[in-house]
């Protein structure tokens, strides 16, 4: 259909695009202006390069702790964005240590900026040091240097309430007086994917001049689903319930039990030829959020016995409605906490049918002797 990507409909000209999501962005952070990119590697590539154009005498260096030089999903590696951007990598620090006084040692002409960058999918533990996002601000402000913060996940809840570590919240940085905050939308937000970078109007502004803001900009179905999403937050109560992934977060172990106990009973109704079991298990956030940290969850059970669990689990990635399932101890695990409640019927119709017997021997013979590693059971 149609939407008012670059139309204001006020006046009928021209106007900013994605101007919705962004005062929606702006209004749930207290940020001054806020801009939309295809995932969190373009805005930080974004950022960097708009800091190298304004080097001071020929330089362009942005200063970063050693232990936060973090390489996120399909290898790419924070040093590597930033040398395409034209910036200079500085590294301070050690790989567990860093102090305020290794930043203002390093500082010199040639610097545009310091940078702090949360470690979304890993944890240095132990005798560990890291300087807090308030610090550097005051630092940058005492040497005229943007200070920017890279969250990563882009929590806008807290997460502890159910037990987990908590992320640091895209508010507490921009209260902290970042200049400049970048995370992704499609991780602990719960939306499509996407970059957003949010901070001080100034900035923005020098972002969505340079040439590369329109090559890594997003189309109108991405603005569509993060507005959304976005609208999800004006009630943090409803929230918990309406996005998607708070909810599969706040989702109770008992709700959980009673699923599987449904499903369980109609597959020994309809006789299927495995012995299903209801276990407790871990979930986990994945894609690059709160590493380690694991939620308690129920599992359905299959142990078939026919065809082996690699070959059931084939068929079910092959099934319609696709279901992934966890092999595990000899048989596949399906995760109820990354499954919806109204998938539940769907993906009891897809194990039915894939624990048929009329199916033994047809096109198994195809599967790869292995399944590619443990994964979250999803439809």
């Amino acid at each position: 259909g149609y939407a008012n990507v670059e139309i204001d409909l006020t006046t009928g000209r021209r106007g900013r695009r994605g101007a919705g999501v962004k005062e929606q962005l702006c209004s749930l952070t207290g940020a001054e202006a806020a801009t939309v990119v295809n995932n969190n590697a373009a805005a930080t590539l974004l950022a960097l390069a708009t800091l190298a154009n304004q080097a001071r005498e020929g330089g362009a260096q942005v200063i970063v702790s050693r232990g936060e030089l973090i390489e996120i999903g399909g290898s790419f590696r924070l040093p590597q964005i930033m040398q395409v951007s034209n910036a200079t990598l500085r590294e301070v620090g050690t790989t567990n240590k860093t102090r305020l006084s290794d930043y203002e040692q390093a500082i010199d002409v040639e610097t545009v900026a310091l940078m702090k960058v949360h470690t979304s999918n890993y944890r240095v533990v132990g005798f560990t040091e890291a300087v807090a996002i308030g610090q550097l601000v005051a630092l940058g402000a005492r040497h005229r240097l943007a200070v920017v913060h890279d969250v990563g996940s882009g929590a806008l809840v807290r997460f502890d309430r159910f037990g987990l570590e908590q992320e640091p919240t895209v508010t507490e940085s921009i209260q902290a007086g970042a200049d400049l905050v970048l995370f992704s939308a499609d991780k602990l937000l719960g939306g499509p994917q996407a970059g957003l970078i949010l901070g001080r109007r100034h900035w923005i502004d020098q972002l969505e001049s340079n040439p590369l803001y329109r090559a890594l900009r997003v189309d109108k179905l991405t603005l569509a689903a993060l507005e959304a999403i976005l609208h999800g937050y004006d009630d943090l109560d409803r929230a918990w319930h309406e996005i998607p992934v708070l909810g599969m977060v706040a989702t109770t172990v008992e709700q959980l039990e009673a699923r599987a106990d449904k499903l369980a009973a109609r597959f020994q109704q309809v006789g299927v030829a495995a012995r299903v079991l209801i276990q407790p298990t871990t979930a986990y956030l994945g894609g690059g959020s709160l590493p380690q940290q694991g939620l308690p969850s129920v599992a359905v059970r299959l142990d078939p016995e026919s065809i082996s669990e690699a070959q059931l689990a084939h068929r079910l990635r092959l099934g319609e409605p696709a279901v992934i399932g966890r092999i595990r101890e000899g048989a596949v695990w399906l995760d109820l906490r990354t499954v919806f409640a109204r998938q539940d019927a769907a993906m009891g119709n897809a194990v039915i049918d894939a624990l048929d017997p009329s199916q033994d021997g047809r096109g198994d013979n195809q599967m790869p002797d292995a399944d590619a590693g443990p994964g979250q059971s999803k439809v």
